[in-house]
């Protein structure tokens, strides 16, 4: 009995590595937590976005051409939904639908692995909040919402990364769920209001190299209320369907005015 006793007693020192490796998940999750919230840097924005607009743009880029802004909504939630196809992006649509335009600071739904080391420290601090792509959590979708619930503009990519092609890849079905569930969160069984205002940025290069010209084209907002008849699924998809159809329209447009060739 004694050494029964003895072989399965545990010791304090025995928890230790337990006890650690609690510790170790609880301070990973806070930290997870902190890069799903969005922060605006008052002092930060205003430089990076005057160094880009003033500097960067015009000394690396031919020509920025930016089309439909008079269908930018200056209040009310907001989704802008852009196609992805360079790094650049992250600058233009400041540029092309930011503070200075609307007079609104723009919120970036990004993923986990872009808000590290240095890159993450700007992009925290200049309104961007991740997600993790393979396994989306409950506490960045309810930060989004809750942006919206509060009129920001969120900037989503709906083809989820950077496409080099001339064609608008399929879109993520969950961000036409996350628009209606938050047009559903508001007050009192009203609908919150939200828009999704299409945007196609269009690169004369793939690979964007010095002295390449852009056109961004801002096309009609789509009014998610329109889409929102109880049948969840079937709303997302035509929500989706339609998305897509404008910006292939916005894109095709762009890659004429460039002279370019599709795909």
């Amino acid at each position: 009995m004694t050494q029964l006793t003895s072989k399965h007693s545990s010791s304090p020192e025995d928890d230790l590595p337990n006890e650690e490796s609690q510790a170790t998940a609880m301070v990973e999750l806070q930290v997870k937590q902190e890069l799903q919230v969005s922060h605006v840097s008052p002092w930060l924005i205003p430089l990076v976005y005057a160094v880009g607009q003033y500097v960067v743009l015009p000394l690396y880029f031919r020509r920025v051409e930016v089309l439909g802004q008079e269908w930018l909504p200056k209040s009310g939630p907001i989704i802008l939904a852009p196609t992805h196809r360079s790094r650049w992006d992250a600058l233009m649509l400041p540029f092309a639908t930011g503070i200075k335009v609307t007079g609104r600071n723009l919120r970036f739904m990004v993923s986990m692995n872009e808000v590290k080391g240095l890159q993450g420290w700007f992009i925290r601090r200049l309104g961007g909040f991740a997600i993790d792509t393979l396994k989306p959590g409950i506490a960045s979708l309810r930060h989004s919402i809750e942006l919206l619930q509060h009129g920001e503009m969120v900037v989503i990519f709906p083809e989820g990364n950077i496409f080099r092609d001339r064609s608008v890849q399929p879109l993520k079905t969950g961000f036409a769920r996350l628009a209606l569930q938050a047009d559903a969160a508001g007050i009192e069984n009203n609908k919150l209001g939200v828009q999704v205002v299409p945007i196609s940025l269009t690169y004369s290069n793939r690979f964007v190299p010095w002295r390449s010209r852009v056109q961004i084209r801002i096309g009609k907002p789509l009014e998610v209320h329109h889409y929102c008849t109880g049948k969840v699924k079937q709303d997302a998809k035509v929500l989706t369907e339609d998305l897509r159809n404008s910006l292939q329209t916005m894109l095709t447009e762009s890659c004429e005015a460039l002279d370019l060739s599709q795909p």
